[in-house]
């Protein structure tokens, strides 16, 4: 029975702790407050979060990093990814010396534009063969319920990636491996970006077309970078890159796209937020630009969506600034 760390209690962490419960294991979700930790130990349930849905017993909580991360197999990390250094120093002298640390996140620190393992090595001291990625199209309340999702781990160690595999196993979570941990990483962290520009396109009407060259094109981006990066293309379009593509630029449960969707129909950047979720896009689109900049990377959209979220183009422009652009061959 593998034993997992969950931190912490948010609508994904709360989603993926019932998962490793699903497949078996032994699971201790770190949260804040301590009206969830009650709620979970007491009714099985995240009130916050997912009062309708029952926890397996095998979740329970506690607001004690230390309790949560004692003899724990994996240390499963599900914050926003710019307040991921800080939680993590506070966190990082409970980690054993053979615990995994899976990342969950799908942003680019915004100062560094480093990734989430780079910045979990930086903090951690954690080896890169002791860092896993998982990330593909799951929409946390699909998981919820229990309906059919699948995943790809990612870990530089593939024996790794192979447990965790087996740790997150259920009949309706259905995880693959790989040891492209960059791919994956950019996959979950560029779509979320151009999930925004989908969302503002829905928003302004423009169709289902418009939706549709947002997510070839987005994709292209995203192949672009991670080439560019040392990632294998073909993860790009697999489950952590087109997968997740698909579901976050067309679902209503989707964050980034919901967002986007908010200032498509003409609320200002700050009001289209206020709902209080996260959304990774918004906080990593500068970020990621940074990257493409680096590395030589055309990345239009990207572009767009930063030049929107900054106020320095407006809908019609943004609109204008795509279609606009000078014929070429598609590849």
């Amino acid at each position: 029975m593998a034993r997992a760390a969950v931190c912490s209690a948010g609508s994904w962490g709360t989603a993926v702790a019932k998962i490793l419960g699903d497949a078996g294991g032994d699971v201790i979700v770190h949260a804040r407050r301590p009206e969830i930790v009650d709620a979970i130990n007491t009714g099985h349930r995240n009130l916050v979060y997912w009062p309708d849905v029952e926890l397996p017993p095998s979740v329970a909580a506690t607001t004690d990093p230390a309790a949560a991360l004692d003899s724990a197999d994996y240390l499963v990390l599900s914050i926003p990814a710019q307040t991921l250094r800080a939680n993590l120093a506070a966190w990082a002298p409970h980690i054993g010396p053979d615990t995994v640390v899976v990342s969950l996140m799908k942003g680019i620190e915004r100062d560094t534009g480093l990734r989430a393992t780079q910045v979990i090595a930086e903090v951690a001291g954690v080896s890169a063969d002791r860092v896993a990625v998982l990330s593909g199209p799951n929409l946390a309340r699909e998981v919820m319920a229990g309906q059919p999702a699948a995943a790809t781990v990612a870990c530089p160690d593939e024996e790794a990636a192979r447990r965790f595999q087996t740790a997150c196993h259920t009949s309706y979570f259905r995880p693959y491996t790989s040891t492209d941990v960059i791919g994956c990483e950019l996959g979950g962290a560029v779509k979320n970006v151009i999930a925004v520009a989908a969302g503002v396109a829905s928003g302004m009407g423009l169709g289902d077309n418009a939706v549709a060259i947002l997510i070839a094109r987005g994709l292209a981006e995203a192949i672009r970078l991670g080439t560019a990066m040392g990632a294998d293309p073909a993860t790009l379009s697999g489950l952590a890159g087109l997968g997740d593509l698909v579901a976050t630029c067309t679902s209503p449960l989707s964050r980034n796209r919901t967002f986007g969707a908010r200032v498509g129909s003409g609320l200002t950047v700050d009001q289209a937020a206020a709902t209080g979720q996260t959304t990774e896009g918004v906080k990593s689109a500068e970020a990621i630009l940074g990257l493409a900049r680096v590395h030589d990377v055309e990345m239009p959209i990207t572009g767009v969506v930063s030049a929107l979220l900054h106020g320095n183009v407006t809908l019609d422009e943004a609109a204008a600034a795509l279609m606009q652009r000078p014929p070429k061959p598609e590849r």
